[in-house]
């Protein structure tokens, strides 16, 4: 309670000294990053962010209060006692599932409700910028990346970066299957394993990283021919 009461002096005094820069706008209190003022005519109302979420000032004119990691609140480090939910350290925004070995989801909190998300294939949820990254990006230390799914056929994604024609990385790289010119394997975000197929009358090309005519494929050229012959002979 007295915690409470001493946070509630210092916003009054820091209230008490505010001054409108400008008669009409919404201004950051200099000391609380989730403490605003609305001036009407040189007069201002004192507001609140809701509970974990903070006042965005770059702009006079618009009232908005964004996630920590979206506003830079520099100096104005204080902030509203926070209210707690299971799952939700502050009632709004978005926070690390309260299971340590979830890394790869993470809750939205909205008015103290957790609603569970999953990041893409691959990433695991970064608190420090509140978004999914690759572990090798991210901030945090307590989690790897997750053991790679293989296919039935024992396909499994590569460690690796693959880069494309242009030298650019390819954020869904696809694969020549090694028996099949029509077959292809692509790699989800570089992680999660599917099967492809290119449509009838083309085949994979390995070079171009997409489907092609035969004739343009080395190997491939007389594949749908060979697979008439193939057809005739088991039906005899």
């Amino acid at each position: 309670m007295k915690t409470v009461c001493a946070v509630l002096l210092v916003i009054a005094g820091a209230s008490a000294q505010f001054k409108c820069p400008e008669r009409t706008g919404f201004f950051p209190d200099p000391v609380q990053c989730d403490l605003y003022y609305v001036c009407s005519r040189g007069e201002f109302e004192e507001k609140l962010c809701p509970d974990g979420l903070v006042f965005d000032s770059k702009d006079p004119n618009h009232e908005r209060c964004d996630i920590p990691a979206n506003v830079d609140c520099d100096e104005r480090t204080e902030l509203q006692e926070p209210k707690p939910s299971p799952g939700c350290p502050r009632a709004n925004g978005y926070y690390r599932h309260s299971d340590p070995q979830a890394c790869d989801k993470f809750f939205n909190c909205v008015n103290g409700i957790p609603h569970e998300l999953p990041c893409p294939p691959g990433l695991i949820y970064d608190d420090t910028a509140s978004t999914c990254a690759w572990p090798s990006e991210s901030h945090r230390k307590d989690c790897k990346a997750a053991k790679r799914d293989s296919l039935d056929d024992g396909f499994s994604c590569p460690e690796e970066e693959i880069r494309g024609p242009d030298g650019r990385k390819l954020p869904h790289p696809t694969f020549a299957h090694p028996d099949d010119c029509q077959k292809f394997y692509i790699c989800r975000n570089g992680v999660m394993p599917q099967k492809g197929s290119c449509s009838k009358g083309s085949v994979y090309n390995e070079e171009t990283f997409a489907c092609d005519d035969p004739k343009n494929v080395p190997g491939c050229e007389n594949y749908y021919e060979n697979k008439v012959e193939k057809s005739k002979t088991k039906k005899a």
